[in-house]
């Protein structure tokens, strides 16, 4: 093997080619094209807005999980953040109610949500997963799979620059979330980032850290493989059984 193949990457290089991998973020799946475009009927996007409510009320799990496996205390302390921002706090109730205020406006009962009657198996199985991978790897390969974050103020950018043209059915008020995260996600990039970068430093890890990514970018694409079949092509679970 060539010493260009196995001498470790720089950091600027190992962080270009996390990004790298943004192509293969769901934002670029034919279910968020449609979306993102104005072509979902009301049923989609209420069957959107409730599977992935299983997800937010799953990213607080998996941090918890992060932080069991962690003996850094300064780590922790940084990390239990993205509990707060989506578990909240009195005062600011945090993501999950307001993932609740965005089911509302698009015609959903916060009861339809919490009862996870919607949620897709496809969905469940791809969620579980990734939670339960965080629980099982050490807290710096978990982290490491948290950096879809790198990819996503630009999906909730567009989510509040196309929504509210192509959606006027939707109450303005459930667009909340987006706009928290927008903020949040580039914080918790930041320090996800510099955390994969310091820990990953041959040329060996480094790969293995794409493949973590890689393996939360399946994730988030599965889940919407799944939506588009019961959905788009109409045929959900069982469809065809009598």
């Amino acid at each position: 093997m060539a010493a260009s193949e196995t001498t470790p990457w720089s950091r600027s290089e190992f962080e270009r080619q996390l990004r790298a991998k943004e192509k293969f973020y769901h934002i670029n799946h034919p279910f968020h094209v449609l979306m993102n475009s104005g072509k979902l009927e009301k049923p989609a996007i209420q069957g959107w807005v409730a599977n992935r409510f299983y997800y937010q009320t799953s990213i607080p799990v998996k941090d918890a999980a992060i932080m069991a496996n962690c003996r850094d205390r300064d780590v922790r302390r940084l990390w239990v953040q993205r509990i707060i921002d989506h578990d909240g706090t009195q005062g600011d109730e945090g993501g999950i109610e307001a993932w609740l205020q965005l089911g509302e406006a698009v015609g959903l009962t916060r009861a339809e949500l919490i009862s996870e009657q919607h949620v897709l198996p496809g969905v469940r199985f791809a969620i579980d997963a990734y939670v339960n991978f965080a629980r099982h790897a050490n807290w710096q390969e978990a982290a490491c799979s948290s950096l879809t974050e790198l990819f996503a103020p630009t999906i909730h950018q567009r989510r509040l620059d196309n929504w509210p043209q192509y959606y006027p059915w939707i109450d303005a008020n459930g667009y909340n979330y987006f706009r928290k995260r927008l903020k949040e996600a580039r914080r918790d990039v930041e320090h996800g980032l510099s955390v994969t970068l310091d820990y990953f430093r041959t040329r060996p890890e480094q790969e293995h850290a794409l493949q973590i990514l890689q393996f939360k970018l399946d994730v988030l694409w599965s889940m919407l493989d799944a939506m588009w079949m019961a959905y788009i092509e109409k045929k959900p679970p069982y469809h065809c059984v009598a």
